[in-house]
């Protein structure tokens, strides 16, 4: 699945000019402080050029889910403040919201070579609505457009998809950045041809948010090994008892469907052979070792069992291609981190021995940094749901705004 995009290359000329950039700042904080700059840092090459250009640059990011409402919380001046730690020194000025009194100054008045951070975008109602009229003010503001935020290219939110139809509009460029032409580029070759065998792994809560790419997987993956909350639905489909375990009792026939789909084109899908379980999400809990298949009535799995570590790393170590989403257990909690560990340790060691390794956003990405094993891989997507729809297959409205279409 080959996309085109314009890119930086297509841009044309930028000294001078004033470039919206969409950046996914959507970054973990505590007490005012950035906790993960992953994604800030991600955004830093294509910051880099455009600054080189002798570009200004106006960033526009959303944080947290505010609903349309300006909350203290949720304010993106601490990233701002943050940002200008990663750029070493280049000045970074927190600009209020677009339309606001006195933006367009404040924009105005920022020096070539400088930035400019846009309050949270989604205090304004507009921007999940994906309204022509707060893409309006945006439009405002800047001579170009980039996207470099993968995490956000399945949103049709107007700083995505109504800001550089307008600028396309209007004869301004739109174009995407480096981080997400590389993620284009990198999801796009698991698509298309993978160096074999590919192996994926799939964790998480909910089997329902995962059945769309389990379905596109079996189409293109010699394994897949399933873990975390959604194997239990799996499980329970071959009619396992698990117990106490999270199990979407809607999604059994699909899942069965999913099985069957596996089995006629014989991949291999390796579910948990034993869970840690325990009596509820608690740290302090007891916790126990169990047959996946044979969980106590009055228990829950909550993490993958040593056996199934086992396993799922003899099945990474033969690969050639990995692609990873989603923690094993609840990882957030020691007891229940050992399987996702084991897991990030294995993917590592396989990509380290030559396999080509991608992770997929979110927990894993978390996971992955915990674990100390980032350089290992040769691909960490910053977007977990962005990269499960376009491995789906689904036009993602943010890609395909800037497709080159000559």
């Amino acid at each position: 699945m080959t996309v085109g995009l314009r890119t930086l290359a297509d841009l044309g000329e930028v000294a001078g000019a004033h470039v919206f950039v969409r950046v996914d700042f959507n970054v973990p904080m505590h007490a005012g402080e950035v906790t993960d700059d992953t994604r800030i840092r991600a955004a830093v090459p294509t910051i880099r050029a455009l600054l080189g250009r002798g570009a200004t640059l106006v960033l526009g990011s959303h944080l947290g889910r505010p609903a349309g409402e300006r909350r203290d919380d949720f304010t993106l001046a601490p990233v701002a403040h943050h940002l200008v730690r990663v750029l070493n020194g280049v000045d970074v000025v927190a600009l209020g919201m677009p339309g606001d009194d006195g933006v367009a100054a404040a924009v105005g008045s920022i020096p070539p070579g400088g930035v400019g951070l846009l309050e949270n975008l989604r205090f304004d109602p507009g921007e999940e609505a994906n309204d022509p009229r707060f893409a309006g003010t945006m439009a405002e503001l800047v001579d170009a457009y980039v996207d470099d935020a993968f995490g956000a290219v399945h949103r049709a939110h107007a700083s995505v998809v109504a800001l550089p139809e307008l600028l396309l509009a209007t004869g301004r460029p739109a174009v995407a950045g480096r981080l997400l032409q590389r993620e284009v580029e990198v999801l796009g070759a698991l698509l298309d041809e993978p160096e074999r065998p590919f192996v994926a792994v799939l964790g998480g809560a909910k089997v329902s948010d995962k059945l769309g790419v389990i379905d596109a997987l079996i189409e293109r993956v010699d394994t897949l090994l399933i873990g975390g909350a959604m194997a239990f639905t799996l499980l329970a489909a071959e009619g396992a008892s698990v117990g106490r375990s999270l199990v979407e009792r809607e999604r059994l026939e699909e899942a069965r469907t999913a099985l069957a789909a596996a089995a006629a084109r014989a991949v291999r899908v390796e579910l948990p052979v034993d869970v840690v379980a325990a009596a509820a999400v608690d740290a302090a809990a007891p916790t126990t070792v169990v047959d996946a298949r044979a969980i106590p009535d009055d228990l829950l799995g909550l993490d993958i069992g040593p056996r199934t570590v086992e396993r799922f790393a003899a099945a990474l170590a033969g690969a050639r291609t990995i692609f990873w989403n989603g923690p094993m257990g609840v990882f957030e909690l020691p007891p229940f981190s050992h399987g996702t560990s084991g897991v990030a340790r294995a993917a590592a060691a396989a990509a380290e021995g030559g396999a080509f390794g991608v992770v997929g956003g979110g927990d894993s990405l978390a996971a992955v940094a915990a674990s100390g094993l980032g350089d290992s891989f040769d691909h960490l997507s910053t977007g977990g749901g962005a990269a499960l729809e376009f491995l789906e297959g689904r036009t993602l409205p943010g890609i395909a705004i800037l497709e080159d279409r000559t």
